[in-house]
């Protein structure tokens, strides 16, 4: 499959906005917003590893990517630590 086929794949699938974590080994969970940016992290740290490890265009793409996620899961957790903050 070709990476235009998997994007024009994934453009069909609709958005249910809902997320999906993978299990951590220990089984525990602090919040939902810090399990989305570890999944992210280590998302983004296979990706980079990938990349370094082959090169390629497509491998820096999905590298990209991944780093786009951890960032976006970072800023959510941040704002939602910082309102719990009292001032």
């Amino acid at each position: 499959m070709t990476a235009k086929e998997l994007k024009d794949l994934l453009d069909d699938v609709a958005d249910t906005r809902e997320l999906v974590l993978r299990a951590d080994e220990s089984g525990l969970s602090f919040n939902a917003l810090y399990d989305v940016w570890r999944n992210a992290r280590d998302d983004a740290q296979i990706a980079l590893a990938e990349w370094l490890a082959d090169g390629g265009a497509e491998r820096y793409a999905s590298y990209r990517a991944a780093q786009d996620r951890e960032d976006v899961a970072q800023d959510g957790l941040a704002s939602m630590l910082l309102r719990s903050v009292p001032a």
